[in-house]
């Protein structure tokens, strides 16, 4: 996986830096830091789409604005801190790149967080999913 913004490569690196165990504690810790939604999306779940093939209730978002910068809103339960942590590398990790950057994003990137030791392939898959869902999210608002 080469080229990735360097938000996206800073989070790979503090991965795969650590050891397997460590790495579980570090998708935690991004479990607790998931950007709170604006007020303008707290009353608004029907904007927001399920992505399916997580095991647990994940929910998607993206803005697109004027200056085709690409905004990720996730909602996902604290009972859920595996999934509440992709979400959140994800919303993170994208945050504020244009939406041609995020297009860019290898779809396997979830697999090159050296995460595959410490969860499951039905987790990464959720990921991977999530990944989908916000880049096929964004090429439908530049077409629109």
């Amino acid at each position: 996986m080469t080229d990735l913004p360097e938000q996206l490569a800073e989070i790979r690196d503090d991965f795969l830096g650590l050891a397997v165990k460590e790495r579980l504690q570090l998708l935690l810790e991004f479990s607790n830091e998931l950007p709170a939604l604006p007020e303008r999306y707290a009353d608004h779940p029907d904007l927001f789409e399920r992505v399916e093939e997580c095991q647990s209730p994940v929910f998607i978002f993206v803005e697109v604005d004027d200056a085709n910068i690409v905004h990720i809103f996730a909602m996902a339960p604290k009972e859920a801190p595996t999934t509440r942590g992709f979400a959140s590398i994800l919303a993170q990790g994208l945050a504020g790149l244009s939406a041609d950057e995020v297009l860019a994003v290898a779809d396997d990137f979830p697999q090159g967080l050296g995460l595959t030791e410490a969860v499951s392939p039905l987790r990464i898959r959720g990921m991977t999913a999530m990944l989908a869902r916000i880049k096929r999210q964004v090429r439908e608002k530049l077409s629109s």
